[in-house]
């Protein structure tokens, strides 16, 4: 079964990793790519990304307009900071990976939509 890790965090988990020293935001960096590699069989695509500041959102009005506005505009408290693909068994596995996740803050775990 194929399902979603998002990587997320709160804004106050976002200032901490940003006040990480160089130092420790190479072991941070070192101990994911570690479970990257030691989960790659299992792993499909995805990336890290880019801070809510450099995100555009579309929204739309109950007429189906469109709304574009620069910025984060989830109703949420939270911030997806990346994400892969996960190709397991079942739920059970997938949550035995995400909770060997070094990266700290939460991770959302959704099943993908398989094809009709």
């Amino acid at each position: 079964m194929k399902y979603v890790f998002l990587f997320c965090g709160t804004p106050a988990d976002q200032a901490d990793f940003d006040g990480l020293t160089p130092d420790e935001l190479r072991e941070r960096y070192a101990q994911v790519g570690r479970w990257f590699a030691e989960n790659h069989a299992r792993l499909g695509h995805g990336n890290q990304l880019q801070g809510p500041q450099t995100a555009t959102t579309v929204s739309f009005e109950p007429n189906g307009k469109p709304i574009i506005k620069d910025g984060l505009f989830l109703e949420g408290k939270e911030i997806v900071g990346g994400f892969t693909e996960v190709n397991v068994a079942d739920l059970d596995e997938a949550l035995a990976m995400a909770k060997t996740w070094p990266g700290r803050g939460t991770i959302e775990i959704r099943p993908v939509i398989e094809q009709r």
